[in-house]
């Protein structure tokens, strides 16, 4: 799960032998490494593209993850393409929601206002 460039030189060893030994592995591998540079480098563009190539090889649960891209495609291209993000407020809502499981049936609604308040 990290960039190639970054694996130690046993770890890449291991998966060049990993790959040669399943040839199926070696194809979802390229296919996860173009669809990563495309995410990293905001190329919305090929979206298209890379949802092609996975929905025309035989791997099952890739083309089921193109699939599912498609459903949404405007809104998958524009994530990867613009530089806007939600980050921010995810991690607002994520924090929020933890506060709130924290407390759950052991305080009241004023107790949680106030650590949200004050959490920050």
């Amino acid at each position: 799960m990290t960039h190639p460039e970054h694996l130690r030189d046993e770890e890449a060893d291991k998966l060049h032998g990993l790959r040669e030994r399943d040839p199926e592995l070696d194809r979802l591998t390229g296919h996860v490494r173009k669809f990563a540079v495309m995410m990293t480098a905001r190329h919305g563009d090929r979206l298209e593209d890379r949802i092609s190539g996975a929905e025309q090889d035989s791997l099952a649960p890739l083309a089921g993850f193109a699939r599912n891209l498609r459903r949404d495609f405007d809104a998958v291209r524009n994530g990867l393409s613009l530089p806007h993000s939600s980050g921010a407020v995810e991690g607002n809502i994520n924090r929020l929601k933890m506060l709130k499981r924290q407390m759950f049936g052991r305080a009241s609604l004023d107790l949680l206002r106030i650590r949200v308040l004050l959490a920050r």
